[in-house]
């Protein structure tokens, strides 16, 4: 998968939200190796950057990420999906209903 030069959301645009299966199949389809992860309620992501792409799915639930960097907050309900450039500095908080997210590195 090339390297992603940008921050990129996909939103679901659909009237109902994705089932875990469907989302599960879209990463599958793409080929990608992922996992499933979860925060409870309110938790908070101090900033921090990976060394490699990413993309993250959220199943349900809310989680904003922000970068400081950039001055944006930016919001993922279900099947919304973000793709994370390498190195890119990011926090994130979730919300009070908590998360669960797929997520898949490049």
């Amino acid at each position: 998968m090339a390297k992603f030069e940008q921050i990129k959301i996909i939103r679901w645009t659909k009237e109902k939200a994705p089932t875990q299966k469907a989302l599960e199949e879209i990463l599958h389809n793409e080929g990608l190796s992922y996992y499933l992860w979860s925060n409870s309620p309110n938790d908070l992501y101090v900033p921090h950057l990976h060394t490699y792409d990413k993309i993250i799915y959220v199943v349900h639930g809310l989680i904003t990420f922000i970068l400081p960097d950039e001055d944006q907050k930016l919001t993922l309900h279900s099947g919304d999906r973000l793709e994370l450039p390498a190195n890119t500095i990011h926090s994130a908080a979730v919300s009070s209903q908590g998360v669960a997210c797929f997520e898949a590195h490049c």
